[in-house]
């Protein structure tokens, strides 16, 4: 409540800075929702978690989406600057990706609102992946441009399948598998050279670094989605995702003293990836040691989004979102 008051309480003059990477915030929310549903489904956690965290979800997206949508009726310009920055273009994408896992979330309990979430989300998200290629392709972008968000508006077409597989046909959903699979191998070599032979990411950006984790666990999840068994190619995705996890952490030490941005939530989706990737390894394997690990990574995504969320409001408090950069 204390968060739909804080963005319906912003006045006009903060309303054109209302960055479009608030959709992040739903993105971590509802990855965070589907883990505890799908715990509830597979080891044995209490739905009505799940439920709560649904809810919420819903409500924060249709509030940060009715808060956009006045930005776009009353600021049309500050949008504009978004839509063309070289870096917040790709955080568009995070419209479509927060619906479709919401379709996510809604599935096998409310299919029709699932159904509709899915439609929605999969044709804006094809759109914004030609409209991101066509910027990068059109624009002199340079390589600091380059960061792990970049595979926001493309790799997350992995997305799609998970959310309409039983909606349509399986060619549709094989079609944007395609897409984001062959471009997270291509995005994640240009990035990789960014991080190893240019300079550092600005500070407000390192928690993209999470990001990585996103594209194999959810390619994973997508994968086993269409063809419905464990093979050489799916463990591979699963080892990727858990690689880069271990690595991230590793890496502890550069997320320490972060001043608080926005891209904070960028913590938040990875982990609820590889924490249902996890998941699902548990309920096909069988092992033990998923099975732990399901519920370690379930906890460490649910601190990281309290954690998130807990400093979101506080800036906000003092009115520290919303302003110009």
């Amino acid at each position: 409540m204390e968060n739909k008051e804080s963005i319906k309480s912003i006045p006009s003059n903060r309303l054109q800075f209302f960055p479009v990477m608030m959709f992040a915030i739903v993105m971590g929310l509802s990855g965070l929702s589907i883990v505890f549903k799908k715990l509830s489904e597979v080891l044995y956690f209490p739905s009505i978690i799940a439920t709560l965290f649904g809810l919420a979800s819903t409500i924060v997206f249709l509030i940060i989406l009715y808060t956009y949508l006045s930005k776009i009726l009353k600021h049309k310009e500050e949008v504009k600057k978004e839509i063309v920055h070289p870096i917040r273009v790709n955080f568009f994408a995070a419209i479509s990706i927060s619906t479709l896992l919401l379709s996510i979330f809604y599935k096998h309990t409310l299919d029709d609102l699932s159904q509709i979430f899915f439609i929605i989300g999969a044709g804006l998200h094809i759109f914004f992946t030609f409209y991101t290629i066509k910027f990068w392709i059109n624009n002199n972008l340079e390589m600091q441009h380059s960061n792990p968000a970049w595979f926001i508006p493309i790799v997350g077409n992995l997305i799609v399948p998970i959310a309409g597989k039983g909606f349509v046909d399986d060619s549709i959903l094989y079609f944007y598998f395609s897409i984001g699979i062959f471009f997270w191998i291509i995005l994640f070599s240009i990035i990789l050279n960014r991080i190893i032979f240019h300079k550092q990411f600005a500070p407000k950006f390192m928690p993209t670094l999470f990001i990585l984790i996103a594209p194999p666990a959810i390619g994973f999840l997508s994968y086993i989605t269409l063809i419905e068994k464990l093979d050489f190619f799916a463990h591979v995705l699963y080892s990727l995702g858990l690689f880069f996890t271990i690595l991230v952490f590793i890496m502890y030490k550069n997320y320490i003293n972060i001043k608080f941005f926005i891209s904070w939530w960028a913590f938040t989706f990875p982990m609820a990836s590889i924490s249902l990737a996890t998941i699902l390894m548990y309920q096909l394997t069988s092992l033990w040691f998923y099975g732990l690990l399901s519920y370690i990574f379930m906890i460490i995504t649910t601190l990281i989004v309290f954690l998130v969320a807990r400093e979101t409001l506080s800036h906000m408090a003092k009115k520290e979102i919303c302003i110009m950069e």
